[in-house]
């Protein structure tokens, strides 16, 4: 996905308080999707339960049209790391399907992906979701006012790592507001103590990419899937994240959550 390279928006605490909306909203409708995910069904009937959810409640899907995306989900199978087109092929039991969406509400943007077993998955397909989740909450963690990119970047790569997983290195989290793609570029690896300072009030959307063997990528060509260079499985976790005075505010989780 394309990035707007503007300079970096501060939002106020209003502002904040707008995306946190959007993003309860995005949080309900990804539980609705990854209810529905079993054996059997198409990603493109999960499309339109996302579609149909968002409109309902007055917001706007991110990704249609959106530099010619054709669907309001991201929906990316085994190998497949991210941008997968939703369509008619039922999903099997064992496969790992990553589920990405974005809506605008009120003109903010929240962005938000999980990565969920299809019926019953293998344990090391288990051990990459669950890795690639403990990423995303150890990176979140780093976001803190006067961190720096790098330090985010670098507590995700060290974690997946460690377990022998490929950090994919040619996309990148970002910052988000009334676009959905603002600067600054967040990689999911990196230096600690290099990269843009982290400031209250910049909200930025944390996305790591896992993969089980290599970090290498390829694009398929329909110009958008994304797969793994060496055909391992890939996970994808996302929230967007606020960063204050207090620490960071994850803005895509359910209301109730802490």
């Amino acid at each position: 996905m394309h990035h707007n390279m503007n300079r970096v928006t501060i939002k106020t605490p209003e502002e904040i308080a707008k995306m946190r909306k959007a993003g309860i909203l995005l949080s309900k409708v990804m539980e609705t999707v990854i209810k529905a995910v079993k054996p059997g069904v198409t990603t493109k009937q999960l499309d339109k339960i996302a579609y149909d959810m968002i409109i309902a409640n007055g917001a706007k899907p991110s990704f249609l049209n959106y530099h010619g995306f054709p669907a309001t989900l991201c929906t990316s199978v085994d190998d497949e790391v991210v941008h997968g087109i939703p369509c008619d092929r039922e999903l099997q039991d064992g496969e790992i399907l990553s589920i990405d969406s974005g809506l605008i509400l009120d003109g903010w943007q929240s962005d938000h992906a999980k990565t969920v077993g299809v019926g019953n998955i293998t344990d090391k397909a288990k051990d990459l979701i669950k890795v690639t989740t403990d990423c995303l909450y150890r990176g979140i963690d780093h976001m803190v006012v006067g961190a720096r990119l790098g330090d985010v970047g670098a507590a995700i790569q060290q974690l997946a790592e460690a377990h022998g997983y490929g950090v994919v290195r040619d996309m990148c989290g970002h910052g988000i507001g009334k676009n959905m793609h603002e600067p600054p570029q967040l990689p999911n690896y990196g230096t600690p103590g290099t990269g843009m300072m982290l400031k209250a009030g910049m909200v930025i959307a944390i996305e790591p990419m896992i993969n089980l063997g290599s970090w290498r990528i390829k694009i398929l060509d329909d110009g958008w899937t994304t797969i793994t260079a060496d055909g391992s499985l890939s996970a994808h976790m996302e929230h967007t994240v606020a960063i204050t005075d207090e620490g960071p505010i994850i803005l895509s989780r359910p209301e109730d959550d802490k």
